[in-house]
């Protein structure tokens, strides 16, 4: 081979790279959970707009640019790209979950379950799905059907400090204390940074009468999460004076 035609070659290779490194590096900035919502978006939206990506890959584009979305609480944008990665691949399990918590939001508990259902239906072992399909439940105030989903959660992944949590809110509403606070103290124990869970806590432990345990995993709420206002404002009701 000649010298000219080794450099052609080389040039020519180059020009491949160049012209196929842009979509590579965007579909991994579209895939990066840890990007901001404004890069991922625009990263996403080069990716379907350059024509090269379909089938699976397509529809997880798409899934990914409403997560972004959803960051900054457009669910409409997010609806509408969940609507088309179903589209593009109606066996994508996590587009139908994701877009349940869309109808949540929307209040449309109905569509929000349904959405679930075929997740689960799709993926009998989606633990996500049971633990919100089980949030959504309690939602409609069918505390047993609730429950027994938030079980299958814990069932599937024994380890997953939001279902237990969750379980204990339907606990505590009804009038289930020690067993709320078993589960609030299980989620803490999985997931020593939730605030949530330590808020929850405090709030049972303020039904039963120990104001001490209360104040305690309250303010440690509010160290973990400085600007949770539901911890301030039960703290602040249990020491008003009486």
């Amino acid at each position: 081979m000649s010298h000219r035609a080794i450099i052609w070659f080389a040039v020519l290779a180059i020009q491949i790279g160049a012209a196929w490194s842009g979509p590579a590096d965007d579909w991994s900035v579209c895939k990066d959970e840890k990007a901001k919502a404004d890069v991922s978006i625009a990263a996403c939206t080069r990716v379907i707009s350059a024509g090269r990506t379909s089938g699976r890959d397509l529809a997880i584009t798409y899934y990914n640019r409403a997560i972004a979305y959803r960051q900054k609480n457009d669910n409409d944008r997010a609806l509408a790209d969940y609507n088309e990665s179903i589209r593009i691949d109606p066996k994508y399990a996590k587009s139908f979950n994701n877009r349940g918590n869309v109808w949540k939001d929307k209040g449309d508990l109905d569509r929000a379950i349904a959405d679930y259902n075929e997740a689960i239906r799709l993926d009998p072992k989606f633990v996500l799905a049971y633990a919100n399909r089980g949030d959504v439940w309690d939602d409609k105030g069918d505390s047993n059907r609730a429950i027994a989903d938030l079980d299958q959660a814990i069932r599937l992944d024994p380890k997953y400090s939001r279902a237990y949590n969750v379980r204990g809110v339907v606990w505590k509403k009804k009038g289930e204390f020690d067993r709320a606070l078993a589960d609030f103290t299980e989620a803490i124990r999985n997931d020593p940074k939730s605030s949530i869970a330590y808020a929850n806590r405090g709030d049972v432990w303020d039904d039963k009468g120990d104001q001490d345990r209360a104040i305690a995993d309250l303010t440690e709420a509010i160290r973990l999460s400085p600007n949770y206002a539901r911890a301030y404002n039960i703290r602040g009701v249990i020491s008003q004076p009486q």
